[in-house]
């Protein structure tokens, strides 16, 4: 494990978003967000998939210098082409476009077509939260995950982000995946050469397994709550919703058609839409009650969960959010920790723009 700073982070990650032909604005901007996850403790999607962002460039995937569009809009609601360009940077285009729709008719929704992954799903939300607006973010992905029921992967990890303004207290920020865990979480443990929770994967006859490297063996991801006894039809339920607003909604590739993001995956055949897809959401809080007033009633249902009893050999109580913003807090002095893989595997990228070291 080595300790870098944000700042040596960002330069680095800025430098080879430069390199692959970024414009400087997009170049910085895809580096925020890149970032975000990694002084946020959501180190799956951070730089240890800066890569992955690479490889789909070389792969011509990703379009480097993309000319991002507005195709069709109504006073509340764009569907916008993001001309296969980096999805850190088409989703923030999108965002604010839902955003300024917010500020003129009360709430703005944005779905996004022809785009690549988006970083992390709160980064996007919470870019609402500056203008007292409640937002909201969410992507499909890769096709990992198998329904409930069933041995085929059909949807991604499929996230969905939900960022509320409070008043005195932080905000509300639930940034979640609708499987049991993440990819990245997998990648992660890979890395470790540790073994997977029981309930996280399948094996490719649909059996439960622990084996971290199980997706590179016809398994597949489980949706949220693991099994039908537990729940998982929910899961595949939230799962579906993301990929239709995502994707069946913006006209981009849908459910086993959305494109992969390992570049060495081929693309799927007959695919239905154009690249991945992305669905956002902004409400401006006055649109329903005064802003002031709403905070100060975020701030009591906060201060009174906060104040829920613990379970046995638990602390306290903790609101969506709070884990991300002390563990950003704590980074931002003390740095950002990454596997030594990670830093190899960026050592190999600043190698292949022939940038200096981290």
């Amino acid at each position: 494990m080595q300790v870098f700073s944000y700042e040596q982070l960002y330069r680095f990650t800025q430098d080879v978003f430069l390199a692959m032909g970024c414009s400087k604005t997009d170049a910085t901007t895809a580096a925020e967000v890149l970032l975000s996850a990694d002084l946020r403790g959501i180190d799956s999607h951070g730089v240890a998939r800066l890569s992955g962002y690479v490889r789909l460039w070389q792969a011509q995937r990703i379009n480097a210098t993309p000319t991002i569009r507005i195709i069709h809009e109504t006073p509340s609601t764009a569907v916008i082409d993001g001309d296969a360009g980096l999805g850190l940077v088409v989703a923030p285009f999108a965002m604010q476009v839902a955003i300024d729709k917010a500020k003129q008719v009360g709430t703005g929704w944005v779905s996004v077509q022809n785009s690549n992954h988006f970083g992390i799903a709160g980064y996007h939300a919470m870019m609402a939260l500056q203008q007292d607006m409640i937002g909201m973010a969410m992507t499909n992905a890769s096709a990992l995950v198998a329904p409930t029921f069933s041995v085929e992967r059909m949807l991604g990890t499929n996230p969905i982000a939900v960022a509320v303004p409070a008043g005195t207290e932080p905000p509300f920020v639930a940034d979640m995946a609708t499987t049991t865990a993440a990819n990245g979480k997998l990648e992660i443990l890979q890395r470790k050469q540790a073994e997977a929770p029981l309930g996280w994967v399948q094996d490719e006859n649909g059996q439960p397994s622990t084996d971290a490297n199980i997706l590179r063996k016809k398994g597949a991801l489980l949706p949220l709550g693991s099994d039908r006894e537990h729940g998982s039809h929910k899961g595949y339920a939230l799962g579906s919703i993301v990929d239709i607003f995502s994707a069946v909604l913006s006209g981009a590739s849908y459910g086993p058609w959305a494109p992969p993001f390992p570049a060495y995956v081929p693309m799927p055949e007959n695919m239905p839409g154009k690249g991945l897809g992305h669905f956002f959401g902004a409400m401006r809080v006055d649109a329903f009650r005064p802003a002031d007033e709403f905070k100060q009633h975020m701030d009591q249902w906060i201060k009174r969960f906060r104040q829920a009893q613990p379970a046995p050999e638990q602390d306290r109580v903790l609101i969506p959010g709070d884990p991300e913003r002390e563990i950003e807090a704590e980074r931002r002095t003390a740095g950002i920790p990454l596997l030594d893989p990670v830093v190899e595997d960026l050592k190999q990228t600043g190698m292949l723009f022939n940038m200096k070291g981290l």
